[in-house]
């Protein structure tokens, strides 16, 4: 949970400060649609979609990760990550296991066959980047990508733990 306190909206803008207008998050979700639709479009000639190439990325190089564990890294609650685990089970892209150490541990781990699924739909998703940041233009990615850098750390995932102190 952020640790952001309410505000009234006008006592907190400084003199000369322009008016905010609409919600954060519906604009922050709308961008988020429209870009993540250039992603999807580019990836479909590759049979996938940028959730999972960027699961299949995030796995590449890593022996078994616990799926807690990938949750985490990746700001996602275990159920969304299952959920959008099953195709990539469902197509042998990826395995699960148990801990070799905690059978209770399940890992998750890319296969060979997603290996070579990633590395067929990476030239995809070099078209769909390339068309993000000329549309976005360099200065204009180096700020977004400079916020977003900035402020994710910010909103912290809740974890039941609020109320302690540290």
């Amino acid at each position: 949970m952020s640790q952001i306190k309410p505000s009234s909206g006008a006592a907190s803008r400084g003199a000369g400060q322009p008016a905010l207008r609409g919600c954060t998050c519906f604009k922050l979700r709308r961008l988020n649609r429209r870009v993540t639709a250039v992603y999807d479009r580019a990836l479909s000639a590759a049979g996938m979609r940028v959730t999972q190439y960027s699961l299949l990325g995030h796995l590449r190089g890593l022996s078994g990760v616990p799926i807690s564990g990938l949750a985490e890294m990746l700001d996602m609650d275990r159920t969304t990550l299952t959920r959008n685990l099953k195709p990539l089970l469902d197509a042998v892209w990826v395995k699960v296991r148990p801990s070799d150490e905690d059978a209770r541990v399940r890992l998750v781990q890319l296969t060979p066959v997603g290996e070579e699924r990633w590395k067929a739909a990476r030239a995809f998703w070099r078209q769909a980047q390339d068309e993000v940041n000329a549309t976005i233009g360099t200065a204009g990615l180096a700020a977004l990508h400079q916020i977003l850098d900035s402020y994710v750390p910010l909103f912290r995932p809740v974890t039941g733990n609020e109320g302690d102190s540290e």
